[in-house]
């Protein structure tokens, strides 16, 4: 099932209220008005109506949508797929994605379009394929076929500058003090901003001498995701954010993600605890065994439904 994402208005940056996900939306396309038809010769022609001033015609306003019709996949060899003219270069795009594991199917015909500055929620039960998908976005993983596009990119060097990444595990060694973390993302990648991480690091009281193995899971967790928000990236990959921490780190996580991340950029979030998560998300994809089972707007579907996120997803997911 498809639903379509509006890009927001030309020009305007849509607003984004810390957990609460409210978003602007651009509107519908107005139609063009029809050509009159042709009189016959006996009967005297309408006075035809003076042609409208292009600078005072508005344009149609571009979507984009979760499905393929916005951009053509690459072809074999090359390295990023066409764009139609005018319309927005999706975050993410995927044609037919497909990957397995020996035998084992991991991820099936995943077709999908993601557009630019909105959160995404990932959502699926355990075991649906929500760390492959973000892990061959990562370029961590590749495909057993169809294609993957960032920003108009196959994943390899170009995308690991655009992406960052936070895993579902601690990827630092316990014994690492907080500075040599940050020194480690400072060699690492460019676009790394010290100044950010180390204030937001203060407001959360964590003394960047400490060793990671003295902190608890929730600051341990705080530290790896400041770091990863403190990337000016393109594309957020953050696979299971608020796995495993207390009700009240969740809450400054989410806060975190919703005031951290570029302006403009996409965050993917992936995780099976819609209800904390929702008040965030501008859309999700709800992935089941390797397949897209839904994906579109989170307050269209609100509307069009009557439910919330959570409901839904308790709804498809019952016998899963």
């Amino acid at each position: 099932m498809e639903s379509t994402f509006l890009h927001p208005e030309t020009g305007e940056e849509a607003e984004k209220t810390a957990l609460t996900g409210e978003t602007g939306i651009a509107g519908e396309a107005e139609e063009t008005p029809e050509e009159s038809e042709a009189l016959p010769a006996e009967v005297p022609a309408e006075p035809e109506e003076k042609a409208e001033d292009p600078a005072e015609a508005s344009a149609p306003e571009a979507e984009i949508t979760f499905g393929p019709e916005t951009a053509a996949p690459a072809q074999p060899g090359s390295q990023s797929g066409s764009q139609p003219i005018g319309r927005p270069m999706a975050a993410v795009a995927c044609y037919g994605l497909t990957k397995r594991y020996g035998p084992t199917p991991a991820l099936t015909d995943v077709s999908l379009e993601l557009p630019a500055g909105k959160i995404i929620g990932l959502l699926g039960p355990n075991g649906s394929g929500k760390t492959t998908f973000i892990k061959i976005l990562a370029g961590l993983l590749q495909p057993t076929g169809g294609t993957v596009l960032i920003h108009g990119e196959e994943p390899g060097v170009r995308t690991k500058a655009m992406v960052s990444y936070l895993p579902e595990r601690m990827v630092f060694d316990p014994g690492m003090r907080v500075s040599d973390c940050i020194g480690l993302f400072r060699d690492f990648y460019a676009d790394f901003d010290e100044r950010r991480a180390r204030e937001m690091l203060s407001i959360l009281g964590v003394p960047v001498d400490g060793k990671l193995k003295t902190f608890s899971k929730g600051t341990r967790e705080k530290v790896q995701l400041v770091l990863v928000m403190a990337r000016r990236a393109k594309l957020y990959l953050l696979d299971e954010p608020i796995g495993g921490v207390d009700p009240a780190a969740r809450d400054f996580i989410l806060h975190t993600i919703v005031t951290a991340y570029e302006p403009g950029a996409t965050v993917i979030l992936s995780t099976h605890l819609i209800r904390d998560v929702e008040p965030i998300l501008d859309g999700f994809v709800f992935l089941g065994s390797g397949s897209v089972i839904m994906s579109g707007e989170a307050e269209t579907i609100r509307a069009d439904t009557g439910k919330s996120l959570d409901e839904l997803f308790r709804e498809v997911f019952r016998c899963w």
